[in-house]
């Protein structure tokens, strides 16, 4: 047999479950980080296939792997909660597949690199850290040659060392998702865009708010796909609905002209949602006005606080009056606005009480999450030694895993009791009749992940549930900072991708 006539290598690309209750009910998005590396290993030549538990079963995940026999599978681990499920689907698959090249990477992985592999006991070779498009088809090539050698290749961190520091893609125009992998393409949703795909503009973020880890992951570096390629990407979407995945959108606002005009030009009618900050709302008011023409409903902002002393705690870097006129704009511009707060372990029942009281003289949607220290952000370094739980399933932002003032219990009846207030401003009777709508407009196309939203919502919030969780056995737990952490933590030992620090974009303050 020649080199033309050699089979191609295969690789199976897997995404975790959802993330519990919550994020099964209220979303489920696309896994557009696995179909980029799908895309960019085909075109290396190899034959791919992308299983995403979100809307498969592990019992389907084992029936490709007996009928289709992969020479390699990468599992997906962007989130902290999801490494118990992989490192135990690495486990098993070790046991049934010997000599096969397992390798994981991700957003989470890239931060919790060695402890994984310590946690699967050599049933996952290697960790990709940083961006995976350009490495991942030279890691499997390697793989197949020898794989003592992977970790020479940049961002592996293997069972037999360290490899070099992670490198950035060379260019976003050179990738594109291969969306035509998922089958089950009308089970993701977000909100009432159902079905709604993914895209990515940007990648990075300029900011540096203690509790985020996206500006450490890319080593505060802010890079952006030219308009034509992400209008060419938007074109290739079948869905009405799109989430477009950046950190922060339009925060140049010549580029979300640039990018709007690319899809007038193509005649694109979409439904959008969002993610950006109050001050670049504000900043750039005229490029949310044009794209509320070409179809943005929803735009997503991250208050976190409702009062200046807890802006400061998030070092947001905007005072609060900008996040209250933030929303006077978006509702001048006719955007419904989601809000989110983050529930610190101090608060006791008067500070939830307030934020309630706060939260229903708005009409925007306001959703409450629990402030969670993830690896790779300042407050993991600051915090983590005071975790009360290091159970990785736990770390979803819908359960505590620092210290409450009030009882546990206590503080999850707050939580739970918000959360029904805040929904029910929106599903009560004024809200039910505008959800029927929706909800029948939607069956008649055959869609029922909205509906089930609505179902699903007092399961989804259930104190005992929460509680329960915490009693469960804990097999794998996360490993905390090595050495006692100072006060003032250097970002660039956090950084993923080093990169030359940036200073913030107009935000008024000094560093």
């Amino acid at each position: 047999m020649n080199a033309a006539e050699k089979p191609r290598e295969k690789i199976l690309l897997v995404h975790p479950s959802a993330l519990g209750q919550y994020s099964a009910a209220f979303l489920r998005l696309e896994p557009l980080g696995l179909e980029l590396i799908a895309q960019a290993c085909r075109k290396s030549g190899y034959s791919v296939r992308l299983l995403d538990l979100q809307v498969s079963s592990q019992q389907d995940y084992f029936r490709v792997m007996d009928e289709w026999r992969p020479d390699a599978v990468g599992f997906s681990l962007n989130y902290l909660a999801n490494i118990p499920e992989v490192v135990d689907l690495a486990k098993e698959t070790r046991k049934r597949w010997a000599e096969g090249f397992i390798f994981a990477g991700g957003h989470s992985a890239s931060f919790t690199a060695r402890e994984i592999l310590d946690h699967a006991a050599g049933a996952i070779d290697c960790v990709v850290r940083g961006e995976g498009e350009e490495v991942t088809p030279k890691l499997v090539a390697m793989a197949m040659d020898d794989r003592t050698r992977i970790h020479r290749l940049p961002g592996i961190v293997s069972l037999s060392g360290d490899g070099p520091a992670p490198e950035l893609i060379h260019s976003l125009d050179d990738l594109n998702p291969a969306r035509d992998l998922i089958a089950k393409r009308k089970k993701y949703f977000i909100g009432t865009l159902d079905p709604a795909a993914s895209v990515e503009f940007t990648r990075g973020c300029p900011w540096d708010c203690t509790f985020c880890s996206a500006w450490t992951f890319y080593g505060r570096s802010y890079r952006k796909r030219s308009a034509e390629v992400a209008a060419d990407d938007l074109a290739r979407v079948r869905e009405p609905g799109v989430f477009i995945v950046d950190d922060v959108a339009f925060v140049h606002p010549e580029d979300g002209f640039a990018i709007g005009h690319a899809i007038e030009k193509r005649r694109l009618k979409k439904q959008y949602y969002l993610e950006t900050r109050s001050d670049v709302l504000l900043r750039n008011r005229e490029v949310f006005r044009y794209w509320k023409r070409l179809g943005l409903e929803y735009i997503f902002l991250g208050f976190e606080a409702i009062d200046e002393e807890g802006l400061k705690l998030f070092r947001k870097r905007l005072p609060i009056g900008k996040n209250f006129e933030a929303l006077d704009c978006a509702r001048e511009l006719g955007i419904t606005v989601a809000v989110n707060i983050i529930a610190d372990p101090s608060w006791d029942e008067k500070r939830f009480a307030a934020v309630r009281e706060w939260a229903l003289s708005v009409p925007e949607i306001v959703n409450l999450s629990v402030s969670t220290p993830y690896p790779g952000t300042e407050t993991w370094v600051t915090e983590s030694r005071q975790f009360s739980s290091r159970d990785y399933r736990l770390f979803d932002v819908q359960h505590a895993v620092m210290p409450t003032k009030l009882s546990l219990q206590e503080f999850y009846t707050q939580v739970v009791q918000t959360q029904k207030v805040l929904s029910m401003k929106h599903l009560g009777w004024s809200g039910f009749r505008v959800s029927v709508g929706l909800a029948a407009k939607l069956l008649a196309h055959g869609q029922t992940n909205f509906v089930n939203m609505l179902l699903k919502f007092n399961k989804a919030y259930d104190m005992n549930r929460l509680l329960a969780d915490h009693r469960r056995e804990v097999k794998y737990e996360m490993s905390l900072p090595k050495s006692v952490p100072a006060k003032q933590v250097d970002p660039s030992t956090l950084f993923i991708h080093r990169q030359q620090l940036l200073k913030p974009i107009g935000t008024g303050h000094a560093d």
